[in-house]
C-alpha cells in the first residue's frame, strides 16, 4: 500500500496523522509513506523524528479578512497543486489522507483532481476551512465528534474518534522509571501544559499558583512550550514539587501516570483523556476558529468528566481551587471521562483507508 498523507501546524493536526500510519504499518508490511507538511510547521520535527519520509511545500493559510496575503496564498496554491501534481504522479498513492491545517489543502485537492480516493479526518467539534472546502469531493469524512455531521451536508461521513487516544492506549508506561527520571516521589502527578506551543496565559496562572501548588501533596510537571521557558523559569518562584520542562516528546508516558491533566481544549488532547480516563481542567483556547475548543470541551463538562475555566477568568487562585476539587472527586470524574473515549479510533481510520484505497 503507498499512502500521501497531510496535515500540519500544529500537534493537533500531525499526532493523528502519525498514529494511523503506526496503525497501517502495523497491518501492512509493505506500507510506503509520503508526508506532505511545511518546512516551519511542527511537522517538520515530529514527522521525520517518527522516521517517515517527509517533503516540504510551501503554503500559507487564508486570512478571513481582505488581505493582500490571501492573494499570495491563492498563488502559492496554484503552484503547490503544479508541483503535487508531479509528486502524486511519481510517486501513484493508493490513497490520499487529510488530517487538516492549511497544507492539507492543496494536497487533497490535487489527490481528488488526479481521481485519486481521499480521506479526510476532522479532529475539531467545528471543522476547519480546509476540510469543508475539500469534503464535498472527499470518499470518506471522519469525524471525532458526534454532533459534527451537520457541518459537512452531502458528505460520507463517520464518527470514528480521534486515532490519538488510541496512540496513548499502546503505551507501556514505567511510573517508577518516570518518577525517578524527573526527580518525583510518590504523590500523585499533575501535569499542565498549554498545547504543543505553550500558553501565555496558562503559564502566568500556574506562576502566581505555585506558591499553593508547593503546600499541596501533589508533584506537578509544568511544560511551558519552548519559546516560553526561560522567561517562566525567569519569573517562577522556585518549588520542590514543581518541575518546570520547556517540551516533552513522551507526552503518552506523562499522561499515562498522571493523575490530572490541566491543558487547552484541543481535539487531540481530548481524545487522549477520554482514551485514558483522565480527569482535566480545560482552558479553551479564545483564539481559534470558531471557538471550537470550548464546544470540543463540552462534551466532557457536562458529563463530568471535566472543569472549564474560561480564560479571561483564569489566575492563580481558581486554578487552584479546580485543581483541588478535581482531586477531590477524582474517581468518579476519571470514570466519566472513560465512558466518553473512542479507544479503537486508529483501527476504525485505517479501516476507512483499506475501503478507498484503489
Amino acid at each position: 500500500m503507498r499512502v500521501i498523507i497531510s496535515g500540519g501546524g500544529t500537534g493537533g493536526h500531525i499526532y493523528p496523522a502519525l498514529a494511523l500510519l503506526d496503525t497501517l504499518k502495523e497491518r501492512h508490511t509493505d506500507l510506503e509513506v509520503l508526508y506532505i507538511g511545511t518546512e516551519n510547521g511542527l511537522e517538520a520535527d515530529l514527522v521525520p523524528r517518527a522516521g517517515i519520509p517527509f517533503k516540504s511545500i510551501r503554503i500559507s493559510g487564508l486570512k478571513r479578512s481582505l488581505s493582500i496575503e490571501n492573494v499570495k496564498t491563492g498563488y502559492r496554491f496554484v503552484q503547490s497543486v503544479l508541483a503535487l501534481r508531479k509528486d502524486m504522479k511519481a510517486f501513484r498513492p493508493d490513497v490520499v489522507i487529510g488530517t487538516g491545517g492549511f497544507v492539507s489543502g492543496p494536497v487533497v485537492f490535487t489527490a481528488q483532481l488526479l481521481g485519486i480516493p481521499t480521506i479526510l479526518h476532522e479532529q475539531n467539534s467545528i471543522p476547519g476551512l480546509t476540510n469543508k472546502f475539500l469534503s464535498k469531493k472527499a470518499d470518506r469524512v471522519a469525524l471525532s465528534f458526534a454532533g459534527s455531521e451537520q457541518h459537512f451536508p452531502g458528505a460520507n461521513v463517520q464518527v470514528i474518534g480521534n486515532p490519538r487516544g488510541s496512540e496513548v492506549l499502546k503505551t507501556t508506561a514505567d511510573e517508577m522509571k518516570l518518577r525517578t527520571e524527573y526527580g518525583i516521589d510518590e504523590r500523585p502527578i499533575v501535569l499542565i501544559y498549554g498545547g504543543s506551543r505553550g500558553a501565555e496565559a496558562i503559564n502566568r496562572a500556574v506562576i502566581e499558583a505555585i506558591p499553593e501548588l508547593a503546600t499541596e501533596p501533589v508533584n506537578v510537571l509544568y511544560v511551558t512550550g519552548k519559546v516560553h521557558f526561560d522567561d517562566v523559569v525567569a519569573k517562577a518562584p522556585s518549588s520542590d514539587n514543581v518541575q518546570i520542562l520547556p517540551y516533552v516528546y513522551d507526552m503518552p508516558e506523562l499522561l499515562a501516570c498522571a493523575s490530572l491533566v490541566v491543558s487547552r481544549a484541543g481535539a487531540s488532547t481530548i481524545s487522549e483523556l477520554t482514551a485514558l480516563g483522565l480527569p482535566s481542567i480545560l482552558i479553551p483556547s479564545p483564539y481559534v476558529t470558531a471557538n471550537h475548543q470550548t464546544k470540543n470541551a463540552s462534551a466532557l463538562v457536562e458529563s463530568g468528566a471535566a472543569e472549564l475555566i474560561k480564560e479571561q477568568a483564569l489566575t492563580g487562585a481558581t486554578l487552584v481551587t479546580s485543581i483541588r476539587h478535581v482531586l477531590n472527586h477524582h474517581d468518579e470524574m476519571a470514570a466519566a471521562s472513560k465512558r466518553l473515549g473512542f479507544p479503537h479510533a486508529a483501527e476504525s481510520l485505517a479501516d476507512l483507508v483499506e475501503e478507498v484505497s484503489r
